[in-house]
C-alpha cells in the first residue's frame, strides 16, 4: 500500500533527524478530539483542523520551546485503536512502540471519555511515559458532565491536564509536563480493575464521570433527527447545496467582471512596455495575448467562485454538518459495495477533484480507495461551475433576477444529484467487475454541533484551499496558453492548425450534439476546465487569442450566431459534468494509485459516460 509505506518511512526518519538534548512528544488521540488544534497552539503551524473524523491522515511535525528546552511535536494520524488494521493505526503503532517519542500525550474528549480511555490504556501497554490531555472540558461542562480529574490520575497513574485547546486553557500546563518528560505510569494501579481493556475503561469511567440526570443536549439530538432523518435528510441536503450554489453564482458575477477589467488594463500596459522595449510583434502576442491572457482568464473566472464557495464549505465543516452528509450517504455506498467514507472524499471534490483524490487516503481498503479515486470526477469541481452556470443562465433559465438565480441554483443542484447517481452506478459496476470485493466497515463519529470560528474559517479557506487550488491552476494554465496560441496562429496553407483540428473533429462531435470547436476546446482545456468557453469563443471569432465576454447576453448572442441551440447547451453541460479530469487530478491519481493504468481508466470512464449521455439526449431530441 503506497500511502502506508511512505508514511512509515517518514516515521523512521524522525529518529535520524533528532537533535541532541531534544525532547520528542507524540500527540495521540481519536479523530475529532482537538488533537491538531493543540498541535497548532503549541507549534504555531497552520495544520488543518476539520470538524470531522479521519481528516488528519498524514503526520505533521513542528517545534516549540519551553524555557531552555526545545520540544519536537509529532501530530500522529487520528485513530481509534493501536491494533494495526489500517494505514493510520499502523503508522501510529509504529511510532508509539518504537520509542521515537520521549513522551506520548494522549488527547481525549472530556465529553466521551470512556471511549477515549481504550486508546489511553492501549498506549500505556506500549510505552512507559504517558500524559492525558483532557480536552474540550468547557463543552463537557456545558452538557452537565463533570470529571474527577484527580481520581482519574490516581487510577491511571499518569498526569491529567484538563484543557480547552481552542481557548489555550491548559496548554502551558501540558507544555511544562512535556519539558519534564513526566508521565511515568504505575502499572499496579490497574491490576485489580478488570481483565480486558474495554472493561478497565468502563470501570474507570464509572468511578470518575458524573453525568447529568437528564441529558441537556436536546438541541443537538433534535437537529440530528431532522438533518439525518429518513425523510428529511436528502431534501435538506439538496436545498442547502442549492443555496450555497446560488450564493456562489450570484456573488461571483461582479468580482469576476472587475478582475477581467483589471487584467485587461494590465494586459494593455504589458503590450505598451514590450513595444517600447522593441520586442518583436510575434513575441508580444505570444507572451501577452497568449500566456498572460490565458492566465488572467483562468484567475478571473476561477478566483471569485472559490473565494465564496470554500468559506461556505468550510463553515459546514466547522459546524459539524459534513459528517452528517457521510452518515446520510453511507447506506447508498454500502449498496454499491463501496466505503461510506467515499462521501467525505466527494465533498472534498467540490472544491478540487485532485484534493478529493488525495482525501481517498482515509479509506483503508485499497479496492475501495481505487473506486473512490475513479469516481471522484463525477463531483463537479470548482473549475467546472462557471461554464455550467453560465450556460444554464443563457439557454435554460429565461427569467432574470432573484427568481432566475433560484431556478439556476436548483437546476445546478439537480445536476449535482445526477453526479451522485453516476457515482453510485459506476461504483457498483466497478465493485462487481474489475474491483470485486466486500464493503468494509468503519467507525464514523458524529461530532457535536459547534459554534464556527469565523476568522479561522476565512484564513483556512483562503490559504489552505483557495490559494492552493489557484496556484495549481496558474502553473498548468501558462503552458496551456502557449499551446493554444501556437494552434491559433500557425497555419497549414491558409488554414490555422486550430481550424484544421476543429474541422477534423466536427463529424465525430456532431453525433453527440456538439461540434468540432466544442470538442477541441475540452481537449485543450485539459490543464484547466475554466478556459473551455474562452477557447470556444476564440475559435468562432478566428481572433488568434482567447476571447472573453462582457455579459451573459453577449455570450448567448455569440454562441447562437454560431449554431448553438438549447440542445447544444444541454449536451455541453452534460459533457462538462462527465468528462476526463484535469491534468492535475490525473497526475494525482497516478501518484496515489502507483499505476498509470488507473489514471487512464479515470479519464476513459467519465468521458465514455459523458459521450453516451450526450448521444442519448441528442438522439431523443432529433426524434421528437
Amino acid at each position: 500500500m503506497l500511502f502506508e509505506s511512505d508514511t512509515l518511512k517518514q516515521s523512521k526518519n524522525l529518529k535520524k533527524d533528532r537533535e541532541e538534548n531534544e525532547i520528542t512528544v507524540a500527540l495521540l488521540g481519536n479523530p475529532n478530539v482537538g488533537k491538531s488544534t493543540l498541535f497548532n497552539q503549541l507549534t504555531g503551524m497552520k495544520q488543518h483542523t476539520g470538524n470531522w473524523s479521519g481528516k488528519t491522515v498524514e503526520m505533521a511535525e513542528g517545534y516549540c520551546r519551553y524555557r531552555d528546552k526545545k520540544i519536537r511535536i509529532i501530530d500522529l494520524p487520528g485513530t481509534y485503536s493501536l491494533s494495526p488494521h489500517s494505514a493510520e493505526e499502523a503508522v501510529t503503532e509504529e511510532i508509539i512502540s518504537s520509542g521515537i517519542a520521549d513522551c506520548t500525550a494522549i488527547v481525549c474528549d472530556a465529553g466521551c471519555l470512556e471511549r477515549n480511555l481504550i486508546l489511553v490504556l492501549q498506549a500505556m501497554e506500549m510505552t512507559d511515559s504517558v500524559i492525558v490531555c483532557l480536552n474540550l472540558m468547557d463543552e463537557a461542562e456545558k452538557r452537565g458532565i463533570s470529571i474527577d480529574t484527580e481520581k482519574l490520575g490516581q487510577l491511571l497513574g499518569v498526569p491529567i491536564v484538563p484543557m480547552s485547546a481552542i481557548k489555550k486553557k491548559g496548554v502551558n500546563e501540558a507544555l511544562k509536563l512535556f519539558s519534564e518528560r513526566r508521565g511515568i505510569k504505575k502499572r499496579e494501579t490497574l491490576k485489580d480493575l478488570a481483565l480486558s481493556i474495554p472493561q478497565q475503561a468502563e470501570t474507570i469511567a464509572k468511578e470518575v464521570i458524573k453525568l447529568p440526570r437528564e441529558s441537556n443536549d436536546i438541541s443537538g439530538s433534535s437537529a440530528d433527527r431532522i438533518l439525518c432523518g429518513k425523510f428529511t435528510a436528502f431534501p435538506i441536503m439538496l436545498l442547502l447545496l442549492a443555496f450555497i450554489f446560488w450564493l456562489t453564482m450570484v456573488g461571483a458575477n461582479y468580482p469576476s467582471a472587475l478582475l477581467s477589467r483589471l487584467f485587461l488594463f494590465i494586459q494593455n500596459k504589458l503590450l505598451l512596455l514590450m513595444n517600447s522595449l522593441g520586442a518583436p510583434e510575434w513575441l508580444c502576442s505570444l507572451l501577452v495575448l497568449g500566456v498572460w491572457r490565458t492566465l488572467s482568464c483562468v484567475v478571473a473566472v476561477m478566483l471569485p467562485p472559490m473565494a465564496i464557495f470554500f468559506p461556505l464549505f468550510t463553515l459546514l465543516e466547522d459546524l459539524g454538518y459534513l459528517p452528517r452528509v457521510a452518515f446520510n450517504l453511507d447506506r447508498c455506498f454500502k449498496r454499491c459495495d463501496a466505503c461510506g467514507k467515499q462521501a467525505l472524499t466527494m465533498c472534498m471534490g467540490f472544491g478540487c477533484n485532485a484534493a478529493g483524490v488525495v482525501g481517498c487516503r482515509i479509506i483503508d481498503s485499497k479496492r475501495e480507495r481505487l473506486i473512490a479515486m475513479l469516481t471522484n470526477v463525477f463531483v463537479p469541481c470548482n473549475g467546472r461551475f462557471p461554464t455550467i452556470t453560465a450556460l444554464i443562465s443563457v439557454f435554460i433559465v429565461s427569467v432574470g433576477g432573484l427568481v432566475g438565480g433560484i431556478l439556476s441554483a436548483l437546476i445546478l443542484a439537480l445536476l449535482i444529484l445526477l453526479g451522485f447517481l453516476l457515482t453510485f452506478i459506476v461504483s457498483k459496476l466497478l465493485s462487481v467487475t474489475i474491483l470485486r470485493g466486500e464493503p468494509s466497515s468503519f467507525t464514523l463519529e458524529l461530532p457535536p454541533y459547534r459554534r464556527p470560528q469565523i476568522t479561522k474559517i476565512i484564513l483556512r479557506s483562503v490559504i489552505d484551499r483557495t490559494f492552493h487550488v489557484l496556484m495549481r491552476a496558474i502553473v498548468v494554465a501558462a503552458p496551456a496558453g502557449l499551446v493554444i496560441w501556437l494552434l491559433a496562429n500557425l497555419n497549414i496553407g491558409d488554414v490555422t492548425l486550430l481550424r484544421y483540428c476543429t474541422d477534423l473533429l466536427d463529424p465525430f462531435a456532431s453525433v453527440f450534439g456538439l461540434d468540432g470547436v466544442i470538442l477541441l476546446a475540452f481537449i485543450l482545456a485539459l490543464p484547466a476546465n475554466e478556459i473551455v468557453i474562452p477557447i470556444v469563443l476564440m475559435s468562432y471569432s478566428s481572433s488568434g487569442i482567447l476571447s472573453d465576454y462582457s455579459s451573459l447576453a453577449e455570450l448567448g448572442q455569440i454562441l447562437r450566431a454560431n449554431g448553438w441551440t438549447t440542445l447544444t447547451a444541454v449536451c455541453v453541460i452534460l459533457f462538462m459534468l462527465c468528462h476526463f479530469p484535469c491534468s492535475t487530478t490525473l497526475m494525482t491519481i497516478k501518484k496515489e494509485s502507483g499505476k498509470l493504468s488507473w489514471a487512464l481508466l479515470a479519464a476513459i470512464i467519465p468521458t465514455a459516460i459523458g459521450l453516451l449521455l450526450c448521444f442519448i439526449v441528442s438522439s431523443v431530441a432529433k426524434i421528437f
